[in-house]
């Protein structure tokens, strides 16, 4: 039940935080499989290469086609380092390459609401443990050392993946905006997404269990993250 003010209306719930929260630094992420680090026009010749592994379906629901050439990758490496706001990062693999990218972006520090988004991951990331540590270590950083309230993640509603793999990490659908947004001359509506802090403790734990070594036998995982979770 609500508490109510003065005049016996219903009001939200008071909160108890310093605000506003910090700005997310640019600074590494360090993983088991992977590290997201501050984008950089040197990723650009891997970046090209990695996304050139694949025809180009993965970009129909983003903004941009895929690079042409390394050239036009690190075109757009230059402006996304620039970039304050989505706050780019680059993932690398194991052996230090670059593999694909994403963002912190709509920042409010004032309300400690974050989104995690722009998020573009070549064949070498997709469906690999990287991808979900790669989440994963976003997610903890704006919770565990930034103290945000709210994450977010949204995506064309026909994005029938993206919905998936949000559930798959533990957020909630909240609902659809129709006609949110026009997007390379078509019509898109958008599925919002969210975790909260208080749903943060039991997905923490079931990202620590699922990336767990021993969660994984001849590379293949023994339960998932939907298990983890009960």
């Amino acid at each position: 039940m609500s508490p109510t003010n003065g005049f016996g209306l219903p009001v939200g719930a008071a909160v108890d935080l310093d605000l506003p929260r910090p700005v997310p630094p640019r600074t590494p992420m360090e993983g088991r499989t992977c590290s997201v680090v501050p984008c950089d026009p040197s990723h650009a010749e891997d970046l090209f290469e990695a996304y050139a592994l694949e025809d180009g379906a993965n970009w129909t629901y983003l903004p941009l086609a895929p690079p042409k050439d390394a050239d036009e990758m690190r075109a757009r490496l230059t402006d996304m380092a620039a970039s304050d706001d989505p706050l780019f990062f680059t993932v690398l693999d194991t052996e230090g390459r670059a593999v694909g990218t994403c963002s912190y972006l709509r920042i409010n520090p004032q309300a400690a609401s974050i989104e995690v988004g722009w998020i573009s991951f070549s064949p070498r990331v997709q469906r690999t443990v990287m991808s979900t540590e790669a989440m994963a270590l976003m997610m903890s950083r704006a919770f565990d050392d930034l103290g945000y309230r709210r994450y977010e993640w949204k995506c064309d509603a026909l994005n029938a993946p993206s919905r998936a793999a949000a559930e798959r990490l533990g957020f909630t659908y909240e609902g659809t905006h129709r006609q949110a947004q026009v997007v390379k001359g078509r019509n898109r509506d958008t599925a919002w997404f969210s975790v909260l802090d208080g749903e943060w403790p039991a997905v923490k734990a079931a990202f620590a269990a699922w990336l767990d070594p021993t969660n994984f036998e001849d590379g293949r995982q023994l339960r998932s993250l939907r298990d983890l979770r009960g």
